[in-house]
C-alpha cells in the first residue's frame, strides 16, 4: 500500500507568511499515488451509495471527477460567484474574516438526490459547510463528505453536521 502522505509536498510561507500549504500538485503528478487515492475515496464514499458527488472549486473537481467515474456517477461542481454559466443558485457564508459566495447551476442537483461533497482538504471547514446548505437548500440530501487531507488542528469537521472522511491527516 502506498503512504500518500510521502507525495504531499509542503510548500511554507503560502498564501501567506506563517501557513504551510499542503500540495497535492505532487500527488497527482504521480501516477500510481494518485490511482491509489481515488481508489480509496471511491471505496469510502462507495458505502453510502451517493446518486451524484458534489466536487468544490478547484481543487474538488480534479478529485470528485475520476471518482465520478469510478462509481458510474455525475458530479456538480460548485463555484464562487460568477464562474458557472446560466441560472445559478447562490450561498452566501462567512469566513474568518468576511464572506464569500457560492453557486451551483440550477438543476444540476435534484430534489432528494443523494449526494457526497468531495474536496481535496478540510481546513477550517466553512466552505464544505457552506456547500452542505447549498445543496440541501436545493432538495438534495447530503450524507457524507469526504476529502484526501484533513488539517485536524483546525477542527473543520465540527461545522459539519454529516459524517467526514479524509484518507490523510495532519494534526499541526
Amino acid at each position: 500500500m502506498i503512504n500518500l502522505k510521502d507525495h504531499i509536498r509542503g510548500i511554507p510561507d503560502f498564501p501567506k507568511p506563517g501557513i504551510l500549504f499542503y500540495d497535492i500538485g505532487t500527488l497527482i503528478n504521480n501516477g500510481p499515488a494518485w490511482r491509489e487515492t481515488v481508489q480509496r475515496l471511491t471505496d469510502v464514499i462507495r458505502t453510502g451509495k451517493p446518486d451524484i458527488l458534489i466536487g468544490i472549486e478547484s481543487r474538488g473537481f480534479l478529485v470528485a471527477a475520476p471518482v465520478a467515474v469510478a462509481l458510474g456517477i455525475g458530479f456538480v461542481m460548485m463555484r464562487k460567484k460568477g464562474k458557472l454559466p446560466g441560472a445559478t443558485i447562490a450561498h452566501c457564508y462567512t469566513l474568518e474574516y468576511g464572506e464569500d459566495i457560492i453557486e451551483v447551476q440550477e438543476g444540476m442537483l435534484k430534489k432528494g438526490q443523494r449526494a457526497v461533497v468531495v474536496d481535496d482538504l478540510l481546513a477550517t471547514g466553512g466552505t464544505a459547510a457552506a456547500a452542505v446548505a447549498l445543496a440541501r437548500r436545493v432538495g438534495a440530501t447530503v450524507s457524507e463528505a469526504a476529502f484526501i487531507i484533513e488539517l485536524s488542528f483546525l477542527e473543520g469537521r465540527k461545522k459539519l453536521d454529516v459524517p467526514v472522511s479524509s484518507l490523510i491527516t495532519y494534526d499541526h
